[in-house]
């Protein structure tokens, strides 16, 4: 079968593929200083069908991040700020009634697109935030009754600031499960902060990335060719045993009271696979596990009060699990 080709011209070839996604991280160096493991994420996330959650405090370019993956990727992205009033409808879309045909019809919301930006997502309750769940897992929303598929590809990146920060409401554990990772994003170091600042002083504006020079430099053609290309790189019984430990070592745990679940470990298993398929592998080692363990694991884990209060995080739990499951040879 010949290889497919889209509006832009790229190819669904699965060696273009990879260097088309590598590109990524050049293209979205134009507009974002440093953030490599945030971009690497994302990527992961777009080849396993999956969400992300960024967590950083205000002003650490998540938003812009996500933006310029899009522009780069020339993928259709809607932003969504949750407030505290936010409706369901404000994000799935309702039915409004037209006077002209005396009939109803479905108004869609920012919901369906490529790239959904889902700006601190736990600044709105709980009601508005589940309303993103039937989106997440089912790839439909339904409203009235009907159900409404979603554009392909679809990818929730929602933000939030730590949850100690004033006017936040903690995400449902029934949501978190449904990110496939929780990017951290931290603050620069003095030197990329340096960098940040030069740039603005030279007339970067963050609202205009064309002018940034960021270009497509991958499509959905080169989606769809790396994902089938993941889809068949090797995973020894071995490797799924030891994720399995992993996984059922965090449910053992004495500082948590939530472990890992069957849908974390699985999670852990394909992003270790898209990891192993973009570092130029057809087949997982346990390094791959280990790379992706924290990103796809420390939302899933709930600790218990009184580890959190001896300083206790899910980062070091889960880093305490690597350091002691046997690791297959």
């Amino acid at each position: 079968m010949d290889p497919t080709t889209d509006n832009a011209g790229h190819t669904g070839d699965p060696g273009t593929a990879r260097a088309s996604l590598e590109a990524l991280r050049a293209e979205i160096a134009k507009a974002v200083v440093g953030q490599d493991p945030a971009v690497t994420g994302l990527v992961v996330a777009l080849l396993c069908r999956g969400h992300v959650l960024l967590e950083g405090v205000p002003g650490v370019a998540k938003t812009l991040l996500v933006r310029t993956l899009a522009s780069a990727l020339e993928l259709d992205t809607k932003r969504v700020q949750f407030t505290p009033d936010l409706m369901p409808s404000d994000v799935t879309g309702s039915l409004v009634y037209d006077s002209r045909s005396a009939e109803f019809s479905f108004q869609p919301g920012p919901v369906f697109t490529n790239l959904l930006l889902a700006d601190e997502i736990n600044r709105t309750p709980p009601k508005t935030q589940s309303s993103l769940l039937e989106a997440m897992e089912e790839r439909q929303v339904t409203v009235d009754g009907t159900p409404r598929p979603l554009p392909e590809p679809f990818l929730v990146a929602a933000t939030q600031n730590p949850v100690e920060y004033e006017g936040t409401y903690p995400l449902p554990e029934a949501q978190l499960d449904r990110f496939l990772l929780k990017l951290t994003i931290p603050l620069p170091s003095r030197q990329d902060e340096i960098d940040v600042l030069t740039r603005h002083a030279e007339g970067f504006n963050p609202r205009d990335l064309h002018a940034a020079g960021v270009r497509p430099v991958a499509g959905p053609a080169d989606l769809d060719a790396a994902r089938a290309a993941v889809a068949k790189t090797t995973i020894s019984p071995e490797i799924t045993a030891y994720v399995v430990d992993i996984c059922r070592a965090t449910r053992e745990s004495p500082s948590c009271t939530l472990g890992v679940s069957p849908r974390g470990a699985t999670a852990l298993l394909a992003t270790a696979r898209a990891w192993a398929w973009l570092t130029g592998r057809d087949y997982v080692t346990p390094d791959d596990v280990k790379a992706l363990a924290l990103p796809t694991l420390r939302h899933r884990v709930q600790l218990r009060p009184e580890a959190e209060m001896e300083g206790v995080t899910a980062d070091s739990v889960i880093n305490a699990i690597l350091a002691h499951v046997p690791v297959p040879r």
